[in-house]
């Protein structure tokens, strides 16, 4: 069996239509969302995305900053300039792009963005409004990897999903959003009853023990997320498995993810190409938590 191609571009399609539309209605209340980006350094990974955010913002018509700051900027520096956007009222969102310089602690501060301004969904508020099953503004990877889910078709209420991987921004809050059945919304904002799944996380121990395989095989729809390039070949997957590629690893000068393509492809159903899959969505859905940020925000208190 040949896979059927799990593509990225419909869904951020849609989602840029719907956050346009979005727009518009904000624009007759006099809102214009804005998206500011702090990025310390040049860090050539950190520059590359600014340049995507950028482009992205234009297309749809959000405003866009790149704060640039000297790489040598204190922790005590950079929280300032942090608590000064929060209460700006002109900007709506606010992303740290990462990495970072050695002398900042990133996680403190994410922690202090506003929470209605925390494009990038890594507040801890944010991240508690996942566990009560009230996402608002979620990490976009993850919101990106429930879009691919949904758009599989695959009904997984009760059935086997295995994360590998558990990060704060990818593996952790998919695992939550797929566990509660209650909690998704679909790329257009509404509440979205496709979870309900049975879920495994896997992570560097699994992998230890030698049994990631034993694991995934069980999988009815496998995520991986961990930044490993051919992690997990065609061997370890359960026939006809969707299959979504989080990850992004350059080898020999090619883009390829955490699942080795060419085996996989053989044995699941659907599987997501890299790249074109899970990054064209997570880019897209920086845009809707930067209007739904504005919309947040309209609410008061």
């Amino acid at each position: 069996m040949s896979a059927k191609l799990l593509e990225g571009a419909p869904i951020a399609e849609a989602v840029k239509a719907k956050v346009k539309e979005d727009l518009a209605a904000l624009a007759k209340q006099g809102v214009q969302p804005k998206l500011v980006a702090v990025m310390l350094g040049a860090n050539p990974g950190a520059v590359a995305y600014a340049k995507m955010q950028r482009r992205a913002c234009e297309e749809v018509g959000i405003g866009f900053e790149l704060m640039e700051m000297p790489e040598d900027t204190t922790q005590d520096g950079l929280e300032k300039a942090i608590c000064k956007l929060n209460d700006d009222g002109s900007v709506s969102s606010v992303i740290l792009q990462m990495p970072v310089p050695p002398q900042i602690d990133a996680r403190a501060v994410q922690n202090i963005i506003a929470q209605r301004k925390d494009v990038d969904g890594v507040n801890p508020a944010n991240m508690g409004l996942i566990v009560f099953g009230r996402p608002r503004l979620a990490p976009c990877t993850a919101l990106s990897v429930m879009s691919l889910a949904k758009a599989s078709g695959m009904d997984v209420y009760g059935k086997e999903v295995v994360v590998v991987g558990h990060s704060e921004i990818v593996g952790k809050p998919v695992a939550l959003l797929l566990v509660d059945a209650y909690a998704t919304r679909d790329e257009c904002g509404k509440t979205d009853k496709m979870a309900g799944a049975t879920v495994t996380t896997c992570h560097i121990g699994t992998s230890q023990r030698g049994d990631l395989a034993s694991h995934t095989k069980r999988a009815d729809m496998l995520v991986v997320a961990v930044g490993r390039a051919g992690l997990v070949n065609g061997d370890m997957i359960k026939a006809g498995a969707v299959v979504i590629d989080v990850g992004i690893n350059r080898v020999e000068g090619k883009i390829v993810g955490d699942v080795d393509f060419e085996t996989a492809k053989e044995v699941a159903s659907q599987i997501t190409p890299v790249p074109g899959g899970v990054g064209v969505v997570t880019t897209a859905m920086l845009l809707r938590n930067t209007v739904e940020a504005a919309q947040w925000q309209l609410e008061g208190a």
